[in-house]
């Protein structure tokens, strides 16, 4: 009688069995499912099943297909549910074109050594977490080419509780990566890691490190070995300055650390995204004198440390990542942050050499920053078009969203055809939104750099050479009305003038300490930035830019330009630049798509 009640038991279970198999079969979630019930010890049911594919959510859509680019790492989450939490059985492989479906790269406990569907492309199977049935899944494509496949899972589970998670999808992209500092070391080859006790750092040319925040794209360069803090530096240069005052190399009190550090509208801190959260504000930066040859650095001795959240790169950790020969090495040229002398700096140029410049020099300002150790990485491979994506910083933006709430660097479209890209600035009138075209603009006839003299004298206004066209030719056939409408009608532009070595301050206000803004302005609709503003500075290699004018006289002839190599010259306001027109837009202007990202730039409206 026990023996047919159990019997009888088994033949609902697996009645139960095939009809949850057969809905799974009619909702889509097999493919060429083939599996097997048997009955074993204990009259417990096996069931396995054949090949899996998942359902991928990307943008709301679902897709069967995975993409990863060349170079670049994806981590994705497997969770089968399984009420009593019985260990499943694994194994992941690729799936190539339909119909061969060539099992390649399997990933199993017994380590299978299967060839990868295009060399250099590998699948691992990272660990587990929260249960024994949820696995991470990380494809690293390390070959020249982008790769295309399907993702096939094939489960082994012991009991007849077998479902998906409640969304349907077997397999979704990780939103929530881990820390920072672990993402980026984990994704990065051990050949291209260099730990001197102290900081592991991130070397070679080309290194998946690139993190998008605050609208700037920064490099990862290391990650403190006990702290666990993350050391990045833009990409490109935010502005051009002097570094400080005639025969003065100290870091501390300097014209640069003021525009990092400065939290009001001017300053680079004063722009970034929520500071306190992200980045460590009473990092410590090494200014030690080192006046060694590039090869003969070491580690400073820590003689001068500055406390700042926002600093620059010394020399020492550029010569560690391999200099020259590195990611850092960006075709502009760059403070560092590191004195060589009493009265000389030490400098990247354009082609990546080492030299020593005067403090009264006009170069590049890379930022540098210290993530903390709790950020997260929430989306995002590390490359340059799909950099890593901080949790907090990776924004859904909705229909509707003020452009006044955004940040400093993010990009915009505004205007047509080739010129219609420029980025945020700041928000100097506290109620709108400046922004500045993202290159020079190109002539809509030839489609080179738009080049013309500066004036007739150093203020420019409405009607002086650059002033006439900005506020008339370009508002005519770079912008329509559509754009137009979205500027403010009246911009009050501050003329003054920055003399040989002086502070990048008195461009706007009468002092460099005080707050009194210049009287020396002029009011129009489309203007120019000043030096030393954010974003005054090439943000791309000397050979796609051309040198353009800044408002800033330098002396009663001559007016400051920023170069193609991201310093700056002092040039007759009779020579010829480039244009980049900067302008306030209204504080009704919102969002209606974007992400702010150079690929995916802000769309822009005038609410009613």
């Amino acid at each position: 009688m026990k023996k047919l009640l159990l019997e009888t038991s088994f033949s609902k279970i697996y009645m139960i069995v095939m009809i949850i198999i057969t809905l799974l079969i009619l909702g889509g979630y097999f493919s060429y499912a083939m599996f097997t019930v048997s009955k074993e010890k204990g009259n417990a049911i096996s069931i396995v099943t054949g090949n899996l594919e998942y359902k991928l959510t990307v943008d709301e859509e679902e897709t069967n297909k995975l993409t990863v680019e060349s170079n670049s790492v994806k981590d994705f989450i497997v969770t089968l549910s399984n009420p009593n939490n019985i260990k499943a059985r694994f194994n992941f492989y690729y799936i190539g074109e339909e119909p061969s479906y060539t099992k390649i790269g399997y990933i199993v406990d017994e380590g299978m050594n299967i060839p990868p569907l295009e060399v250099g492309t590998t699948l691992e199977k990272v660990n587990s977490i929260g249960s024994s049935n949820t696995y991470i899944v990380r494809v690293i494509n390390n070959s020249a080419n982008t790769v295309e496949f399907t993702l096939g899972v094939s489960v082994g589970l012991d009991y007849n509780d077998l479902s998906l998670k409640d969304n349907g999808h077997l397999l979704e992209e990780i939103t929530d990566k881990g820390e920072v500092g672990t993402v980026v070391l984990d994704d990065i080859s051990k050949d291209s890691l260099y730990d001197d006790g102290t900081d592991t750092f991130i070397t070679g040319e080309y290194p998946n490190n690139y993190i998008w925040y605050s609208g700037k794209l920064w490099r990862a360069v290391s990650v403190n070995n006990e702290a666990k803090t993350v050391k990045l530096v833009t990409q490109w240069n935010i502005s051009a300055i002097p570094y400080n005052k005639e025969s003065n190399t100290s870091f501390n009190g300097s014209y640069i650390e003021k525009l990092l550090n400065d939290t009001t509208v001017d300053g680079f801190l004063g722009n970034l995204r929520e500071p306190e959260k992200f980045i460590v504000t009473d990092a410590k930066w090494d200014a030690t004198m080192d006046d060694r040859a590039l090869d003969e650095l070491t580690r400073p001795n820590g003689t001068t440390i500055v406390t700042n959240p926002i600093g620059l790169l010394n020399m020492y950790e550029y010569q560690v990542v391999n200099s020259k020969n590195s990611y850092l090495n960006n075709g502009v040229s760059w403070w560092t942050l590191t004195p060589y002398s009493s009265y000389l700096f030490r400098h990247v140029d354009s082609d990546g050499s080492a030299t020593n410049y005067g403090p009264i020099s006009v170069s590049g300002v890379r930022p540098s920053i210290n993530l903390k150790s709790n950020v997260k990485i929430v989306d995002g491979n590390g490359t340059e078009s799909d950099p890593y994506r901080l949790e907090g910083d990776n924004d859904t933006i909705s229909l509707g969203t003020k452009l006044s709430s955004r940040y400093s660097g993010e990009y915009v479209q505004f205007g047509n055809d080739e010129n219609n890209l420029y980025r945020i600035v700041s928000h100097e009138n506290g109620v709108g939104t400046k922004i500045v075209s993202d290159k020079p603009l190109k002539d809509l006839d030839t489609g080179t750099f738009k080049t013309m003299a500066f004036g007739d004298n150093i203020n420019y206004s409405s009607t002086n050479t650059i002033g006439t066209f900005l506020n008339e030719e370009y508002l005519t056939n770079y912008v329509d009305d559509t754009y137009n409408n979205m500027i403010e009608d009246n911009t009050t532009w501050y003329l003054g003038t920055v003399g040989r070595g002086e502070s990048y301050r008195l461009a706007k206000y009468t002092d460099t300490t005080g707050n009194i803004l210049t009287s020396n302005t002029s009011n129009a609709k489309v203007g120019l930035l000043r030096l030393g503003e954010l974003m005054a500075g090439s943000f791309d290699m000397y050979k796609n830019n051309v040198d353009y004018w800044t408002l800033t006289p330098y002396t009663s002839s001559n007016v400051h330009r920023i170069n193609i190599y991201s310093s700056s010259s002092y040039d007759s306001s009779i020579l010829i630049g480039g244009v980049k027109p900067a302008l306030n837009l209204k504080s009704n202007v919102q969002i209606t798509s974007g992400t702010g990202t150079k690929s995916d730039p802000f769309k822009l409206e005038l609410a009613n």
